[in-house]
């Protein structure tokens, strides 16, 4: 089965990221000589089990990637909402695959091999979901980056952060399409997205920390579809660049391979 994907790389530099680049694209910001979301589309398209990937972001990604598979990439210029975007670039994929792997822009040390890793989790998992999330455990992320600023939610199970990609069911984008706008605005606000779950489990949350099943639980009454938190050991997937102190950390991993 052909996984379908979509790269999200149309946010404006108007943030912190304008410190250390002044492109107009955050997805355009140099990183290791070339576009920083070059570097994640080349990462969905080298995973195998991904068919076409759908660039919703500046021409100059595809034009990037083409020469690695220039029939399988079709580039969007943004326009609307995220998910608006998301959707254009679901349609223009063709429409047919059952499952489709969503990429932020925004994670470029993060390779084939990784994205291949968490499909294959995701896949394997019973029973079957409408929704796939990584998380990845503080420990993992400090091992390979030191304690650099992240954003980590405390569970029974552990300390995790959100990774910066997910596999998701397209019917179900269209069933929960405001909700879903909502969870990937507050994904790096634990304290509001656990808000945004209800005061029953934000209490829950404070007071005896959920498990991951317990969470994955509520979300699925929540929202009426059914999500599964995969845990993953590639701290690539949740170390996303949103600041320059943050290009500077991935471009000296990058350096030291």
């Amino acid at each position: 089965m052909a996984i379908d994907a979509v790269l999200l790389a149309g946010r404006e530099n108007r943030g912190a990221l304008r410190g250390a680049s002044e492109v107009p694209w955050e997805a355009l910001v140099q990183f290791g000589g070339r576009p920083m979301a070059a570097w994640v589309a080349e990462a969905a398209l080298g995973a195998e089990g991904v068919g076409r990937l759908a660039v919703v972001g500046p021409a100059e990604i595809g034009s990037d990637v083409a020469a690695f598979a220039s029939d399988r990439v079709v580039t969007l210029c943004p326009h609307g909402s995220m998910l608006e975007n998301l959707q254009r670039g679901i349609a223009a994929c063709g429409g047919s695959s059952e499952l489709v792997l969503i990429l932020t822009s925004d994670i470029p040390l993060v390779r084939s091999v990784m994205v291949e890793r968490f499909l294959r989790q995701a896949l394997s998992r019973q029973p079957v979901a409408d929704f796939y999330y990584p998380v990845v455990p503080k420990q993992v992320v400090e091992s390979r980056f030191g304690k650099s600023q992240r954003t980590y939610v405390r569970l029974r199970e552990g300390t995790f952060t959100g990774g910066n990609l997910a596999l998701v069911r397209p019917q179900v984008l269209i069933k929960m399409a405001h909700e879903v706008e909502t969870f990937m605005a507050l994904r790096k606000s634990p304290f509001k997205l656990a808000k945004r779950l209800g005061w029953g489990f934000l209490i829950h949350f404070l007071l005896s920390r959920p498990t991951l099943a317990q969470v994955e639980q509520h979300f699925s009454n929540l929202f009426g579809v059914r999500g599964q938190a995969v845990v993953v050991d590639d701290a690539e997937i949740g170390v996303d660049v949103d600041k320059p102190e943050d290009l500077a950390l991935c471009e000296a991993v990058l350096a030291h391979g």
